[in-house]
């Protein structure tokens, strides 16, 4: 299910190519401790950012609906909603580098959420809201240390013989471990060219205080020739550019098959993991079912024996 501005950017953006989307939020994320200052900001490529474009954003909190949080209006005055702090919530046009600018002081948890920039756009004589794809706010409690390297860990996996040989095509897959926040966004393309590929997305896995997920790319057999690059934007890459994750050309099946025994190990060992931990569980509840039956029989057959005066 699509949420409300997930919706108004399909409904708005079909009629643009991938180069002319009139808003970006280059940022996918930021952390922030308690009481500190998150600045958001996101960029506009409607010729000159003017000053009559009312510019708004939005908040959107889990399992909540899309919220506007304030606008900026023609003449530069910000106009906070209802409940908004106008001293903690500041907001600003930059019509020289037509950027948009959201700053919120003193940061709490209420403050954390997934926070867009949008506009009016007019389009063939129509007048179409666009949003942009939206920047996560993480608030930490002051005390909690980030220790370590908290950028998305990669192991890569090959398409297996039987696969190509059975279906005609191959299966790249990306495994990403061990990252901090959650927010990540993971694309595919062929290397050396620009066009975003279809790919698929597994659902974020929490372990411990870090996050797993996976996204895999179904190839041809003719585009296994190509090389092809997984690209994952997250708020700890270092160095603070994309992830390129770098996939070679699958040509011999030899190769494909030495790429999947070497690679192959680390899965098997989770899925494994995550099977002992249930086999663990379902014994455990297996031998408290049995010692509840049996304490139900002594004790079923002491009040029966005590009832006849058999001791």
């Amino acid at each position: 299910m699509l949420l409300l501005p997930q919706v108004l950017v399909v409904a708005s953006l079909w009629t643009y190519t991938s180069g002319d989307i009139p808003i970006t939020q280059r940022i996918t994320s930021i952390t922030k401790k308690k009481g500190n200052t998150a600045f958001l900001e996101c960029q506009i490529k409607i010729d000159k950012l003017k000053k009559n474009v009312y510019m708004h954003w939005y908040r959107q909190k889990p399992e909540q609906p899309l919220k506007r949080v304030l606008y900026i209006s023609s003449n530069e005055n910000v106009v906070h909603e209802q409940g908004i702090s106008e001293e903690r919530y500041e907001a600003r046009k930059w019509p020289s580098n037509s950027l948009v600018s959201l700053r919120i002081h003193q940061a709490t948890e209420e403050d954390a959420g997934l926070y867009y920039c949008a506009c009016w756009v007019e389009h063939t004589s129509t007048w179409i809201k666009v949003f942009g794809e939206g920047t996560k706010l993480v608030v930490i409690p002051p005390d909690r240390r980030l220790d370590g390297d908290l950028f998305p860990k990669p192991t890569i996996f090959f398409p297996s013989v039987e696969e190509v040989k059975l279906h005609g095509a191959g299966t790249h897959l990306c495994l990403l471990q061990n990252f901090f926040p959650d927010a990540i966004k993971i694309q595919w393309k062929e290397k050396n060219v620009n066009t975003i590929l279809e790919s698929y997305q597994g659902n974020i896995i929490k372990t411990n205080d870090t996050y797993m997920k996976f996204s895999w790319l179904t190839l041809t057999k003719k585009a296994m020739d190509k090389e092809h690059v997984c690209i994952v934007k997250h708020e700890n890459n270092k160095g603070g550019r994309d992830q390129q994750i770098l996939f070679s050309p699958v040509k011999k099946e030899v190769d494909t098959h030495a790429c999947m025994k070497k690679e192959s190990d680390t899965l098997q060992l989770q899925f494994a993991n995550t099977s002992a931990y249930y086999t663990y569980l379902l014994l455990l509840l297996k031998s408290m079912i049995y010692f509840s039956i049996i304490a139900f029989c002594v004790f079923w057959r002491t009040g029966i024996f005590s009832d006849g005066k058999i001791f």
